[in-house]
């Protein structure tokens, strides 16, 4: 059987990491048909636009594509290509697991914590006002009628939405997943305490929606004081959920934890498409230098493999990446065990794990 999945190469080193990363994914045996589609930068030239309507039609019609990283323009140019994905597609659950590998250069060992990040709504909903427009303006004369509090005139304005249906669907995304892959418990991060009519929404829900799961222990507890207790005792913690922009924080923090985006690998799901990428970004000033880790592409196609139904050559494929890593000499210079030692270039590293599959 031939899958056939949607191919974005994406930007900066996109094309590099996509490209090891099929190597290794058709050393497993199994069959892929690739559709090619740009969005990003490259398809903002090409195109004119960051994310042709080409390419959403592929997604929709595939169900299922693996993508490179896309670079986002800082405080200027089009909007998150990411964001607009997620929003345009539902796909309301972001998937994002940081486990330890033996070797790995890191201070924490057996940690296995699985972030659950709400993808559709927060402070990412995209609704914003520039500072000095109408719409600014006529929104701090709203607050200042409401509320009797005055907003400086020089206010910009990001709105923070969140809903009782979306949290209820990714709380529900979470224990379903706990319950499918034999986790224990499911943590859901909030800052409730300060902001009552939002994450309290998400914090009420998720608190609901536990109570369907008895099977599973549940905890919530103050994003804050989630991230001081990850940096010390990140073991105690299973399955993770979180709104949108606290699970943006929140899954790099666990990332860090395990050795760094490298080894960080995401999917972004709905109820009949999935996206799988790494967590990493795009990484321009490294494009076309053949050395960037392509671990995290190659661990978001295991997750791929995993939703297709194929856990066997998933399970062959994350073990002949763990190998790698384990004996350390074709690792690329972020995962290095000393400074003197030769870095690895990514398609040395795509060898190695193909190596290790055919044994």
């Amino acid at each position: 059987m031939s899958y056939k999945v949607t191919l974005i190469p994406g930007d900066g080193i996109g094309p590099e990491i996509i490209e090891a990363t099929k190597k290794v994914l058709e050393a497993t045996g199994i069959e892929f048909d690739w559709e090619v589609g740009l969005i990003g930068q490259k398809a903002q030239d090409e195109f004119g636009t960051p994310l042709p309507d080409y390419v959403m039609e592929s997604v929709k019609k595939n169900k299922v594509a693996l993508k490179a990283p896309v670079t986002t323009p800082v405080g200027a140019g089009f909007r998150s290509v990411n964001v607009a994905l997620r929003q345009r597609l539902d796909l309301y659950a972001c998937l994002r697991p940081c486990k330890t590998y033996s070797g790995i250069p890191t201070p924490f060992q057996n940690v296995d914590i699985v972030v659950v990040r709400e993808n559709t709504e927060d402070l990412y909903a995209g609704i914003e006002f520039a500072r000095g427009s109408p719409e600014a303006t006529e929104l701090a004369r709203l607050i200042l009628r409401t509320t009797n509090k005055e907003v400086k005139q020089d206010s910009g304005f990001s709105i923070k939405v969140i809903s009782e249906a979306a949290s209820r669907r990714i709380v529900k995304f979470a224990f379903e997943y706990a319950r499918a892959n034999s986790r224990k418990k499911v943590t859901a991060a909030h800052k409730a305490n300060i902001l009552k009519f939002s994450d309290g929404i998400f914090l009420t829900a998720a608190r609901q929606t536990a109570k369907e799961y008895p099977d599973i222990e549940f905890e919530d507890i103050v994003v804050d004081a989630l991230c001081m207790q990850l940096t010390k005792r990140p073991q105690e913690y299973d399955v993770i959920v979180l709104p949108n922009l606290y699970g943006d924080i929140v899954s790099d923090l666990c990332a860090g934890l395990v050795g760094g985006l490298g080894v960080a690998p995401g999917a972004n799901i709905g109820d009949d498409i999935a996206i799988f990428e790494p967590t990493h970004g795009s990484a321009p000033k490294y494009a076309g230098q053949n050395k960037v880790n392509p671990m995290a592409m190659m661990l978001s196609a295991v997750m791929m493999l995993r939703y297709l139904g194929e856990a066997e050559a998933a399970c062959r494929l994350e073990k002949a990446i763990a190998q790698v890593i384990t004996e350390g000499k074709t690792v690329t210079y972020d995962l290095k065990r000393q400074p003197e030692q030769p870095a690895a270039t990514t398609l040395e590293v795509a060898a190695a794990v193909i190596e290790k599959l055919n044994k």
